[in-house]
């Protein structure tokens, strides 16, 4: 099984929106990804705490896949691909991570 993790850091403001406005939209669309990719076995998306330092990432999202096939058909699906679409004037940076569990 192969793991994906992801972590965002957001603009502190951007297409009009304020930085928290922008996380809590990009969580709701990355929750309702497992409804429509079938290779997300497991997916957690978590909002950095408003409390936390500065320099923290604002999103993580963590999903499970079947395969590194599986992942690349996530990376590729429809879906997939909107979201970064609309998350890539949003943030700052992304970081990833995939490993086997």
């Amino acid at each position: 099984m192969i793991r994906h993790v992801v972590m965002f850091k957001f603009l502190p403001e951007a297409d009009g929106r304020t930085k928290a406005e922008n996380v809590a939209m990009t969580a709701e669309r990355l929750r309702a990804l497992p409804a429509t990719i079938p290779e997300i076995l497991h997916s957690e998306v978590h909002i950095g705490a408003p409390e936390a330092a500065d320099t923290n990432c604002d999103l993580l999202l963590i999903s499970d896949f079947e395969s590194f096939e599986a992942l690349e058909r996530y990376l590729k699906h429809p879906a997939h691909v909107a979201i970064g679409g609309f998350m890539r004037p949003l943030r700052e940076s992304r970081a990833a991570v995939d490993y086997e569990i």
